[in-house]
């Protein structure tokens, strides 16, 4: 490395944030710049560890030490090319992934990790500016067709690898904009669309075919486009939410996490929205069960909707703030966690089950009762209810944001005749084949919901398998994804 002791003489520092006050009045990021002599020093205190456990902290295997110490002699051109070559989509997991090679990271043994994903994004968005990032179409093609069907991480991974390959690649998208999570789940303020489209134009330009307002299994049939096609790799997700179904759900003003989400990021692309179907947080007393990422999402747009409160609970116990000792490193960490959108005015509530919702045709109040996690006797926890702590909480809007169970079944999966796992996920062999031959699956509606960064590497896996499939030979890298750590 080039400093190898930097990280003895130089802190953590992570990049700067616009002011609360600020950033509630728009819909842009978060974050802001960090400036670059500021980030060298960062990358300098990338040790030399000897095992770098990043690499397996990291499912696209990224090559952490390589980058951090070309970004810190200043040599950005040879440290996206490192970079590029694990990760097509730096700019998305740079921004959004909540980054496990920190967590992994040697030096988070007892102390602050370096920051990975802030040096990461600075790289990728100085190539854009260089003009570094440009269209690269195949030398030849191989004259092999391959649909893609979804559009989000892992569809924009397997699409782009084929393309390398040398396949005609189709990727289609039932919504009206290419993107899936990227472009309707995730909030502005945490990615800035014209991010997914930079990276969009690039692709196409390339040669891969965008087909959006395409419906697989309804206006066009699943079997037909098997036939029309030498592969298909399924990257729908797993869409299918998690509801809440106890009385009172019926009431007007109770909404999934993903409805009220993609509303919203409809809006801020210019869509109109019929006045009677929007939902809105203005002036209203807000409740988000659900303790994740995607309820953080919510949080941050209600505050900026103007919601007069928020209240956001978690059935499960509020985590340490550091790790215990049967939770050691380099293994992801169960802590106590805040976005940014926690700093824009909340209230959280843990170890709190909802039990009943009340009103008159649109939604009043929220039951709940406090609980405790017990052992069962062999091992495992049980929910148990604390007599005495029934509460209401008055409440115009519930957003539930607790998590998705699967994908959408019908009508695509079903007339595929593609085989499930005992969690309803598409069944695949370690190279994303599924039952059905030329048929392949990555991302969420394989493995169920997961962040970005394993979509981009399960759909770089699933053209792995594809390619193979169909050439009896691959070029393209693989990404053991087997030897990432997992609980």
């Amino acid at each position: 490395m080039g400093d190898p002791k930097g990280f003895l003489k130089i802190a953590r520092k992570g990049p700067p944030k616009r002011p609360v006050e600020e950033r509630l009045k728009d819909w842009r990021e978060v974050y802001q710049p960090m400036p670059e002599a500021d980030l060298r020093a960062q990358a300098s205190r990338c040790m030399d560890c000897g095992i770098p456990f990043c690499h397996m902290g990291c499912p696209l295997g990224n090559i952490i030490p390589d980058w951090n110490d070309l970004v810190y002699r200043g040599y950005w051109r040879e440290a996206i090319d490192r970079l590029h070559a694990t990760n097509n989509f730096p700019e998305f997991t740079g921004t959004l992934c909540p980054a496990p090679c920190e967590e992994s990271c040697v030096l988070r043994i007892n102390t602050d990790p370096v920051t990975i994903k802030q040096i990461e994004i600075h790289i990728i968005n100085r190539a854009f500016e260089e003009g570094w990032i440009q269209p690269e179409p195949p030398a030849k093609r191989t004259g092999k067709r391959v649909a893609i069907v979804g559009s989000g991480p892992a569809g924009l991974a397997a699409a782009e690898q084929l393309n390398r390959a040398g396949h005609t690649v189709v990727v289609f998208e039932r919504d009206n904009r290419i993107g899936g999570l990227l472009r309707y789940g995730i909030p502005d303020f945490k990615l800035e669309k014209w991010v997914l489209d930079r990276r969009l134009k690039i692709m196409e330009e390339s040669g891969i075919q965008f087909r959006t307002g395409v419906n697989v299994g309804k206006n066009i049939s699943a079997p037909d486009l098997h036939k029309e096609f030498d592969a298909i790799i399924l990257c729908g997700g797993a869409t299918q939410a998690r509801d809440l179904l106890i009385p009172g759900r019926e009431l007007k003003g109770i909404h999934p996490a993903m409805d009220y989400l993609t509303q919203q990021n409809r809006i801020c692309a210019g869509d109109k929205i019929d006045s009677e179907e929007r939902i809105t947080a203005e002036g209203k007393r807000v409740v988000i069960i659900g303790g994740g990422d995607t309820g953080a999402d919510c949080l941050g747009t209600a505050n900026r909707q103007g919601a007069a409160q928020v209240v956001q609970l978690e059935i499960l116990p509020r985590p340490p703030d550091v790790r215990v000792a049967d939770d050691p490193w380099p293994l992801w960490p169960n802590v106590f966690r805040s976005s940014p959108a926690h700093d824009e005015g909340v209230e959280r509530g843990y170890s709190i089950s909802t039990k009943r919702f009340s009103g008159n045709g649109s939604v009043e109040k929220l039951h709940t009762v406090r609980v405790e996690w017990i052992s069962n006797g062999d091992g495992r926890k049980i929910l148990r209810e604390i007599p005495g702590t029934e509460s209401e909480i008055e409440t115009q809007l519930v957003l539930l944001a607790m998590g998705f169970v699967g994908p959408e079944k019908k009508p695509l999966l079903e007339q595929l005749g593609v085989e499930l796992d005992p969690r309803g996920n598409v069944k695949t062999d370690e190279n994303k084949r599924t039952s059905v031959p030329g048929i392949f699956a990555a991302g969420d509606v394989r493995r169920g919901q997961s962040l970005i960064v394993w979509a981009i590497a399960e759909g770089r896996e699933a053209a792995y398998g594809a390619d193979q499939y169909l050439t009896g030979e691959t070029m393209l890298p693989v990404v053991n994804t087997r030897l990432v750590l997992s609980r």
